[in-house]
């Protein structure tokens, strides 16, 4: 998911998707533990999902808008 798309959603749908993510970085950390995972990437991919919705809620709550918007 890129950062526009998440801009563009609501800061209560932000928040319900990122606990999605989380559930499925829990999924895909028992299933590296377990031997299972085989695409590697997708540890990588959700770990920076979950940062980049973190980092898209604390600007909202602290009133910052993103270089161009208005």
């Amino acid at each position: 998911m890129k950062a526009a798309e998440i801009r563009n959603l609501s800061t209560d749908e932000i928040h319900s998707r990122l606990g999605d993510a989380r559930e499925e970085l829990m999924n895909l950390r028992f299933q590296l533990a377990m031997g299972g995972l085989t695409d590697y990437t997708r540890l990588e991919h959700t770990r920076r999902t979950i940062a980049l919705m973190l980092t898209i809620i604390k600007e909202r709550e602290l009133g910052i808008e993103k270089e161009g918007e208005e």
